[in-house]
C-alpha cells in the first residue's frame, strides 16, 4: 500500500511539474511572438529604408499606366543591384517563418477558418517559382490576402503588402513590383480539405 501511495504522490508531481511547464511555455510565448512581430518589422523597415536611398529623388511618374510600368521596371532593376545575392529568409527568417506559418494556421483553424478556406479556394491555382528579387508576374492575378488573416499578421509599413501565391506568402514592394521575400509552405493545404 505504501509503494502505491509512492507511486501515485510521484506522478502527482510530474503532472503537475509538466501543467506548470506547459503554463510557462505557453505563456512565454505572446511575447515571444510580440519579438518575432518586431523583429519582422525592423528588417521591413530596413528594406524600405534601402528602396528610398536607392529610389533617390527620382521625381513620380504622372499616372498613366506606361508611365508607372516604367518606374516599376527601374525602381525594380535598381533594387536588384542593391540587393544582388539577396536570398529567401533574409526578412522571413526561419524564426519568423514559423511565427508566420503558426498565426496563419491559428486563423484558418479558428472562427473564420472555414470562410477563409472557401475564399482561397476561389482564387486560381499558379505554378510560378517564386524568387526572391523578381518582379511580380504581370500575367499573375494578384490575390488578395483575406481580411481575416491579415488581422493575425504585423501590419505592413506603407509601401509593402502580402500577397498569397498558392500557399506562399508574400512580401511585395508595391511601388516597384517586387518580390522582396516569402514564406514557403505559409498555408495549411487547403485545397485538401472539402468537407467546407
Amino acid at each position: 500500500m505504501n509503494l502505491v501511495v509512492r507511486r501515485y504522490a510521484a506522478s502527482s508531481v510530474i503532472g503537475l511539474a509538466l501543467f506548470v511547464a506547459i503554463g510557462i511555455a505557453s505563456s512565454a510565448s505572446v511575447p515571444k511572438r510580440k519579438e518575432l512581430a518586431a523583429e519582422f518589422l525592423e528588417r521591413a523597415k530596413q528594406y524600405l529604408d534601402l528602396r528610398k536611398k536607392v529610389e533617390g529623388s527620382a521625381p513620380k511618374p504622372n499616372n498613366t499606366p506606361e508611365a508607372i510600368t516604367a518606374r516599376q521596371h527601374e525602381l525594380g532593376d535598381k533594387l536588384r543591384v542593391a540587393r544582388a545575392g539577396a536570398r529567401q529568409g533574409e526578412i522571413f527568417t526561419p524564426e519568423i517563418s514559423r511565427y508566420f506559418r503558426h498565426q496563419l494556421k491559428e486563423s484558418m483553424e479558428g472562427q473564420k477558418g472555414k470562410q477563409i478556406r472557401r475564399s482561397l479556394r476561389g482564387s486560381e491555382p499558379v505554378n510560378i517559382q517564386l524568387q526572391v528579387n523578381m518582379s511580380y508576374p504581370d500575367n499573375v492575378p494578384l490575390q488578395s490576402t483575406p481580411p481575416s488573416l491579415l488581422r493575425k499578421l504585423p501590419q505592413l509599413p506603407e509601401g509593402l503588402e502580402y500577397r498569397l501565391l498558392n500557399r506562399e506568402l508574400v512580401l511585395r514592394d508595391a511601388e516597384a513590383n517586387f518580390i522582396v521575400d516569402y514564406v514557403p509552405d505559409a498555408l495549411p493545404d487547403f485545397r485538401k480539405k472539402r468537407n467546407d
